[in-house]
């Protein structure tokens, strides 16, 4: 996509990073960007991918506004109840940054669509609250060699995975090869609304990292974030030679 001169004003004071300038925003601007998942994570991961100059977002849910989800989903309001999110989130987001191709998908990922789903895409971030849909997320952008960027929070904890299946290493299920109680997620957990935010946040900001190449990445890394000591921690994740997708170091 061309870059133009209402580009370079709108994000200027990105531009004027030395990491990033007027090449960086480009790549940027040419970027193609999955979010599974526009949830508590998926709203602010894609504002800030928007508002970053993100060009080409998929997005990917089946579910409706509920008076439940406004407390950390930040892009609805009550008028959004009752209907479809990928609806309500393109409406807006298009508000913010006219130029952005936003493409819907409103429906549930499963094995039958998921590769059809991620096919155009470069980089996918996992917003789900599922381990058996994050594992099949991990499954499919591992075999396809897609650069999967996963995000999840309970209670007052976040992680945040970035797994590049472009390259030899892990994968989610050398982690966690198997979930014992598969019922644990944001229904019975709780979420501390805040800490939604800030892991989307932390989510949109290894994406654009990861567009711009920083070497300084999370790379086959686990982050581990505790929103009431405000602690964070790193953690290498290696490859399992048990693991089912046979990974690799």
């Amino acid at each position: 996509m061309k870059f133009t001169l209402k580009d370079f004003h709108r994000f200027e004071k990105q531009i004027i990073l030395k990491k990033i300038g007027i090449s960086g925003q480009k790549k940027i601007k040419n970027s193609k960007v999955l979010i599974i998942g526009i949830g508590g994570l998926g709203c602010p991961l894609l504002t800030y991918l928007a508002s970053s100059g993100v060009c080409n977002i998929g997005i990917v849910d089946h579910d409706k506004v509920e008076l439940s989800n406004l407390n950390r989903q930040i892009i609805f309001n009550s008028s959004d109840i009752g209907k479809f999110k990928v609806h309500q989130a393109k409406a807006k987001i298009e508000k913010i940054y006219k130029d952005i191709k936003i493409k819907t998908f409103k429906e549930k990922v499963s094995n039958k669509n998921i590769k059809k789903i991620l096919k155009n895409y470069d980089i996918i971030c996992d917003g789900t609250d599922n381990f058996n849909t994050r594992y099949l997320i991990n499954d499919v952008c591992k075999k396809n060699k897609k650069i999967l960027i996963s995000a999840a929070i309970s209670r007052f904890d976040g992680q945040l995975f970035k797994f590049n299946f472009k390259k030899k290493g892990s994968c989610f299920r050398c982690f966690m090869p198997s979930i014992s109680n598969q019922e644990n997620n944001c229904e019975t957990e709780g979420i501390f609304s805040p800490l939604a935010g800030i892991m989307g946040s932390l989510q949109a900001n290894e994406v654009i990292k990861t567009i711009l190449n920083f070497k300084e990445d999370l790379n086959n890394n686990l982050l581990i974030f505790n929103s009431i000591n405000i602690s964070l921690r790193k953690a290498k994740i290696n490859s399992n030679p048990s693991c089912q997708n046979k990974c690799k170091k």
